[in-house]
């Protein structure tokens, strides 16, 4: 059995104060619908830098001390996708949106009233539960279905 495996990292921050977190409403095709900011690591990039650097990118924001509170991942075109997700609750800076989409503060409660990012309401969990700390995607047949651990 092969050990190595072709692996593609991203990231998303949940940015805390309070009871609201920041939000983006993401524009690109693959993915759009409300969400946290985040993206790709860059090769040779710690992933800490990698979601300090997105979120100043996407938000203005730049946060402090982040903290990795789980994982999204799944296999798809033998690659395995790893989304690392992080909370922050120490930053600084203005808010302001950027071309990958509108930024705001929304209270966490009103969140599944939006109009989320696929399973967002339910990677939500990952976030928000400390029993939870993966959201793996698998296939069925030809359907796509999640497990959160």
């Amino acid at each position: 059995m092969e050990r190595i495996e072709t692996v593609e990292f991203t990231n998303m921050c949940m940015i805390c104060d309070g009871s609201r977190v920041v939000v983006i409403d993401r524009k690109k095709r693959d993915w759009p619908g409300v969400t946290f900011p985040g993206g790709h690591v860059e090769p040779g990039e710690s992933f800490t830098d990698a979601v300090i650097r997105e979120v100043q990118e996407e938000t203005g924001l730049n946060i402090r001390s982040p903290q990795l509170c789980g994982i999204k991942d799944w296999c798809e075109n033998q690659c395995r996708f790893v989304v690392l997700l992080y909370k922050a609750t120490c930053f600084d800076g203005e808010l302001r949106s950027s071309p990958e989409g509108r930024v705001w503060w929304e209270d966490i409660a009103d969140l599944p009233k939006l109009k989320l990012s696929l399973d967002m309401c339910d990677m939500l969990r990952v976030f928000t539960e400390e029993a939870l700390s993966e959201f793996f995607y698998y296939q069925e047949g030809s359907a796509w279905k999640y497990d959160l651990k």
